[in-house]
């Protein structure tokens, strides 16, 4: 491997296993867009390159289907898999916040959200999170008004709050942790600034190399950016690290996706066959605004 993805090979296995969310980030990033199925080989096999064996692979397979994440199909002896409506729910919104957030017409306003019961607050919170809310309080979950409500949450109780006095800025403190995110957008530079530069000097990857380094990016970028409620500008601490961050990843990843979706053509497959291509949809991701 080239020294770059090498190095953030060897993060990845420094740190506690993720193989079940890796397995989600190559669902959503990769598969949703050439129609959401996928031979569980093929899947075993970009598994080789980050040295994770197959029956690690099998059991996160398995734990992800029996939580409602993916559903599985056979033909024969070969196992297919596809997200799960569940999984397809959260993943389009997930999609929209990591590869499209949409620009901020904030009017100065807050979404204040009240949830009484313990089942609705267990039911709705990974939900919430991934929408943006932040909660300074059990049962609480603010962000900024016009922000869309996740089906999950649609029982709450809604109110409108200004956030221009000393007392909504403090609500906003309370709500996310914006110094914990800020040094996670940083860390996640740190990483992925070499990968840039070796690209940036035309240093060749495999089509592997790219598919491999491309589902790392967004492994790692997601695991940051859900977490970040993409607050007004005005919001913001000064030197927000969040923008650089999305154009490293912007960038890394244009590059990244002719060579790894050759690889996808080559060795994906589906009960039908060759996977389909993954459409214009694929290449407006990360698109300048």
């Amino acid at each position: 491997m080239p020294h770059p993805l090498a190095r953030i090979l060897t993060q990845l296995k420094r740190e506690p296993s993720r193989t079940g969310s890796i397995i989600i980030t190559v669902f959503g990033d990769a598969i949703v867009p050439r129609g959401g199925s996928i031979w569980l080989g093929t899947l075993l096999g970009f598994f080789e390159t980050l040295d994770i064996d197959s029956g690690v692979v099998r059991t996160a397979m398995s734990r992800l289907a029996a939580d409602g994440w993916l559903e599985r199909s056979k033909v024969g002896r070969n196992s297919f898999y596809r997200l799960a409506k569940k999984g397809r729910q959260t993943f389009d919104t997930a999609t929209r916040h990591i590869y499209d957030p949409q620009a901020s017409d904030w009017t100065g306003r807050f979404e204040l959200l009240l949830i009484g019961s313990s089942e609705e607050r267990d039911a709705s919170r990974e939900a919430l999170k991934n929408a943006g809310f932040g909660s300074p309080l059990p049962g609480v979950w603010v962000a900024p008004s016009g922000v869309p409500i996740p089906e999950e949450a649609v029982g709450a109780i809604r109110l409108e709050v200004s956030a221009e006095d000393d007392s909504g800025r403090r609500l906003l403190s309370e709500s996310w942790p914006l110094d914990r995110t800020s040094d996670a957008y940083l860390k996640f530079i740190g990483t992925f600034e070499p990968l840039r530069a070796w690209i940036g000097r035309r240093a060749r990857l495999s089509d592997i190399e790219a598919f491999t380094a491309r589902i790392l990016l967004i492994h790692y970028y997601r695991r940051v950016v859900l977490r970040d409620p993409l607050l007004p500008p005005a919001l913001l601490p000064k030197n927000w690290p969040g923008r650089p961050a999305r154009q490293l990843c912007g960038e890394i990843y244009r590059a990244l996706l002719p060579g790894s979706e050759k690889w996808l053509d080559q060795h994906g497959s589906n009960e039908s066959g060759p996977l389909p291509s993954g459409g214009a949809e694929l290449r407006k991701r990360f698109g300048d605004r």
